[in-house]
């Protein structure tokens, strides 16, 4: 029996006993965010933007790391909520265009936390200031990512059953820099709540891809695809694009550490890129978008739709392979 073969039998069951705390603490820690959105409603009324900032409350990390582990490095990030809504939401849709080149929107079921509604920069029948989403009466929460962003950026004022309750916010076009040092948050508490999340990539095939899926993308953003993997300790990532690709969408990689922490992060923009070796044992995310504006100058029909399935249309536009 080799080397590898017998890793597995003692990580298959740590890996088992981790997948269940990481449950339980979910469950523990949103329950607990619930109760402190409940008891701050001014907090639940004013956009809570990703950054340095926010993370000097004790409580947001832990529940980062449990609702939404796999940063986006590449995104200006900002939630709101939860909202009562009786029936819409609209979006001050000049305030996003004026912060970035392409951003995306969502609404979230509240406390579920299930795509109910998205928009983005690329979405159909926008021209007017205010975005109105019809919803379902209940409660909600929005989620905006912008990339490509500008120098000023503006999470955008949001009107409730056509009322403007939540007034716009201006934050520093800086505010990522703490993916930088992110790393150094590393703890055995994320470590363990992780640890099953590389064992369920390393046996990705004796699994059903919902389930992977599930687990490792559990606040999924419309308008993106997402290729995912397990990296060895010493693995090089090699990553081989197609010109057309290259041309329609943006594509950025996130290296993360077997805690879920970023360790390093790029936009790939050449047909193929070899991504250096990673220390410790860890996984990959590539995030796969459509350009905004979309290119006119491209030439060839782009074969997939940037959306959450159809993954069968990347077969040989994109290529991930490891090298040892």
């Amino acid at each position: 029996m080799t080397n590898d073969k017998l890793s597995l039998m003692w990580e298959i069951p740590l890996a088992f006993l981790s997948f269940l705390f990481f449950k339980a603490m979910k469950f523990v820690i949103g329950n607990l965010f619930t109760v402190y959105l409940s008891l701050n409603k001014e907090k639940a009324s004013q956009w809570r933007v990703l950054s340095e900032e926010a993370l000097k409350f004790s409580l947001v990390l832990p529940v980062l790391m449990t609702k939404g582990p796999r940063w986006n490095t590449h995104a200006i990030i900002g939630t709101l909520g939860p909202l009562t809504v009786k029936q819409s939401i609209a979006l001050d849709l000049e305030s996003m265009e004026k912060s970035a080149q392409s951003w995306v929107g969502a609404i979230y079921s509240f406390p579920e936390y299930k795509t109910v509604a998205s928009l983005s920069s690329r979405s159909s029948g926008l021209g007017t200031q205010w975005q109105n989403l019809t919803l379902q009466p209940g409660k909600y929460t929005i989620g905006l990512r912008y990339y490509n962003w500008s120098n000023q950026v503006i999470f955008p004022g949001v009107k409730i059953d056509e009322k403007e309750k939540i007034a716009s916010q201006s934050v520093p076009s800086n505010v990522n820099n703490f993916y930088c040092n992110l790393i150094k948050r590393k703890n055995w508490f994320y470590l363990w709540l992780h640890y099953y999340i590389y064992t369920i990539l390393r046996l990705r095939k004796w699994f059903s891809e919902s389930f992977v899926r599930r687990e490792y993308l559990p606040v999924g953003a419309p308008d993106t695809k997402f290729f995912y993997g397990h990296l060895r300790r010493g693995q090089t990532l090699q990553v081989e694009v197609s010109p057309l690709i290259l041309c329609n969408c943006d594509l950025y990689l996130t290296l993360y550490d077997r805690s879920s922490l970023p360790v390093s992060w790029c936009q790939l923009k050449e047909e193929k890129q070899i991504i250096q070796a990673i220390d410790n044992n860890g996984f990959y995310l590539i995030r796969v978008r459509p350009k905004s504006p979309f290119p006119e100058n491209c030439v060839g029909d782009l074969p997939l739709d940037c959306q959450e399935n159809g993954e069968e249309n990347f077969t040989g536009q994109l290529k991930i392979s490891t090298i040892c």
